[in-house]
């Protein structure tokens, strides 16, 4: 009984002992198995919650979906089509905004209607830009009417009788001012509505006699050598050294530069969403004004102002119209209304008649009125005031783009404002 109760002791000794040897470090659980890791695919070990390797497989692709996803883009996808409603000009902050709007016409110059965002490319100083806006939506035009008064007085004739038709060409929401120029610029009127009898009282005060035509002051065009009754040619005179008179032509005076600032300046006040327009009832001619060409068409690219006109007397003849363009240093520009609309995304009309004149109006507010407005965020980090080039491009062929060809930006064109209306 003895060794048995000993024995049992033993035994029973041993197996607390044994039950106090810690265990042997547990499995892994989810561990890859074999042939499951592939090349590209790469191992995600699972934890010890439950996850098996199935699960995880679910959760991670492990190849590249044959088709994009709803938010995703290839390189090659334009994104999503810009907003044309009218929340998309409703902006809390605006950031290196630029707008653009642009005219497009067909070989027969008639206006292109139906173009899609994605038929429209933007280049900014030749670097691509995403379109943020695209729209075709009317806007209210604020409109400075500049009329010059030193032309002949045939040609003065006919815009005194075409300015009654100005003043239908407007919508009831327009602005108006109008100025005048001959040796210098004169304001008339600041803005007024479009159909009220402040501009037309303005525009009546718009019309002048015009300036005379000196053809007989000798030459081939010459028709006599007399003048109030006494020979002013001494080599024509039919006794030597007899008393003449000596005639000096006066300078043609033409400050259209002079004029195009002036309306300027009071365009740049317009309020925010109206398409700022200079129009200008000329034959071009520049010569005397104070303000330099160039200067003045940057403050209208700074300003977002275009420049439109009809032009009127020799300018609009087709041949010489042609050669005005050619420019030779110290002399008159016979056109400078061409530099004007090249920059700004303007456009001119070129008519002889009354009757043309009175429709070109009709054609160039139809054409401003109808205009695309493509609008982006550019590229560019910060405002720091330099030129920027501008290029839009249709994805159509044999169509002309009329458009800016650049801008000056400013520090109105990003900063936080607390409704901005882009319009």
């Amino acid at each position: 009984m003895t060794l048995g109760q000993q024995a049992q002791q033993t035994t029973t000794e041993e197996a607390s002992a044994a039950q106090q040897i810690p265990d042997a470090p547990r499995p892994q659980v989810g561990l890859p198995t074999v042939n499951s890791v592939r090349p590209g695919m790469g191992t995600t070990p699972t934890s010890n919650d439950g996850a098996t390797p199935a699960d995880q497989a679910a959760a991670t692709p492990s190849q590249l979906p044959s088709t994009p996803a709803a938010d995703q883009k290839t390189p090659d996808d334009d994104g999503p089509p810009p907003d044309s409603s009218a929340e998309a000009f409703k902006l809390v902050v605006r950031t290196n905004f630029v707008e653009v709007p642009f005219t497009v016409k067909d070989n027969k110059q008639r206006l292109v209607p139906g173009l899609t965002w994605r038929e429209v490319k933007i280049y900014e100083n030749n670097v691509p830009q995403r379109p943020a806006i695209f729209t075709t939506d009317p806007m209210p035009l604020s409109v400075a009417i500049v009329v010059d008064q030193s032309l002949t007085q045939d040609n003065m004739t006919k815009v005194n009788n075409s300015l009654a038709a100005l003043q239908g060409a407007f919508a009831p929401y327009d602005e108006v001012a109008v100025f005048t120029y001959n040796n210098g610029p004169r304001k008339l009127t600041d803005f007024t509505g479009s159909q009220s009898a402040r501009l037309n009282f303005a525009l009546e005060r718009a019309k002048a006699p015009g300036r005379e035509t000196y053809m007989n002051m000798g030459g081939p065009m010459s028709q006599t050598n007399e003048l109030n009754g006494k020979v002013f040619d001494p080599n024509t005179a039919p006794v030597r050294n007899s008393q003449a008179i000596e005639l000096k032509v006066p300078k043609e005076i033409h400050t259209l530069n002079d004029a195009i600032l002036e309306a300027a300046k009071t365009t740049a006040k317009a309020g925010k969403g109206r398409r700022r327009i200079v129009y200008v009832i000329s034959d071009g001619k520049e010569y005397g004004s104070q303000a330099k060409m160039k200067d003045v068409i940057r403050y209208l690219q700074t300003n977002k102002i275009a420049v439109y006109g009809t032009l009127v007397g020799d300018s609009s003849m087709p041949v010489i119209g042609y050669l005005d363009k050619i420019h030779l240093p110290l002399t008159m520009r016979d056109n400078a209304l061409i530099a004007y609309k090249d920059a700004t995304g303007g456009n001119l009309e070129a008519e002889l008649r009354q009757k043309g004149i009175e429709e070109s109006f009709q054609k160039i507010f139809e054409e401003v009125r109808t205009q695309y407005t493509v609008g982006y965020y550019s590229h560019e980090p910060f405002i720091d005031g330099k030129y920027r080039t501008l290029e839009l491009r249709v994805m159509r062929p044999n169509l002309t783009v009329i458009a800016k060809k650049g801008y000056f930006p400013t520090a109105s064109d990003s900063g936080p404002e607390n409704i901005i209306q882009h319009k």
